[in-house]
């Protein structure tokens, strides 16, 4: 089975470089994009396992990236994280299918349970 690739799309250079080094200690590959438009202009785009994505960005949001990936028939679990979190947020991202939803600071291990479940839907879904 071939590893995982996860793409990070934050536009928060230091929450991009923390999460990034975090998944590559356990061997993930792993691209950062600092914006949705140029994740969604990158050759990763097909190829992503899971996307981490900041909820609010400056031009186009991550639930906005969600439903451009789907209206394209890319089907990549998508885990969502803000600093700005509230329940309507929450169910938002919920109800359009993301798989996790953390508020910033959040602690590793919750990371990790949210991409397990994502990747292992993710091969369900293949």
């Amino acid at each position: 089975m071939s590893t995982p690739m996860i793409s990070v799309v934050d536009d928060d250079t230091s929450v991009r470089f923390a999460i990034e080094n975090l998944l590559k200690s356990r061997d993930y590959i792993v691209h950062t994009f600092a914006s949705a438009e140029k994740f969604l202009r990158s050759p990763q785009l097909s190829e992503t396992s899971c996307v981490i994505t900041d909820v609010q960005m400056a031009v186009m949001s991550g639930l906005d990236l969600l439903r451009e990936m789907r209206a394209q028939r890319y089907d990549a679990p998508f885990i969502f994280m803000t600093a700005f979190g509230n329940d309507r947020i929450r169910a938002s991202a919920m109800n359009r299918g993301a798989v996790g939803f953390l508020a910033k600071p959040f602690a590793g291990h919750m990371l990790f349970k949210h991409l397990d479940a994502a990747l292992e839907q993710h091969r369900d879904d293949a």
